[in-house]
């Protein structure tokens, strides 16, 4: 007999309702307004000494604060803005799993998605807007590789979405 696939494809049911299991190394402070996940994967994830984050779009309090195409209905200004906001949250959500020891040494690589209408070519020019955030957070620091991807779509209808790799280093203890 063949059985047909659950329509939630099989997730396990902490996955279904919106609840995980508490894993140490995705653990969020408690009291933080650390980006939260919308499906079925951790925000970030430590891998020895460097931080992966999940694509982060430009929300605040949970909502996406603009959807639609760059080049289209949305500027480019609007753009650098909004993937200014979407790399926020990426930096917020690498330093949400940090040791209180630890900080973020800097970023080594940045992927910025952009949904952008077909004849958009000025990817460089939104995503410089990640570059610089980093920079200006982390001032001294080698800027990060970086991947500018124009795309069909994004979740949610989102804009922009950012991805992230940012380098641990631990914190200089005091002498006791």
């Amino acid at each position: 007999m063949v059985s047909r696939p659950r329509p939630d494809g099989d997730l396990p049911d902490s996955v279904r309702s919106g609840s995980r299991p508490h894993r140490v190394s995705d653990a969020q402070p408690a009291g933080t307004d650390a980006p939260q996940a919308a499906g079925a994967y951790s925000v970030a994830r430590r891998i020895g000494g460097l931080v992966h984050t999940a694509g982060m779009t430009p929300r605040r309090g949970g909502a996406l604060v603009a959807t639609g195409m760059i080049g289209g209905d949305i500027s480019i200004e609007s753009g650098r803005e909004l993937t200014t906001l979407a790399t926020e949250r990426a930096l917020e959500a690498a330093a949400s799993i940090l040791l209180p020891t630890e900080s973020l040494a800097g970023v080594v690589s940045l992927t910025v998605f952009l949904a952008a209408i077909p004849s958009f070519t000025e990817h460089s020019a939104v995503a410089d807007a990640a570059s610089a955030l980093v920079s200006e957070r982390m001032p001294g620091a080698p800027l990060p590789v970086r991947a500018a991807v124009g795309v069909a779509s994004l979740p949610g209808g989102a804009p922009v979405e950012v991805q992230l790799i940012a380098e641990v280093e631990l914190a200089e203890q005091l002498p006791g």
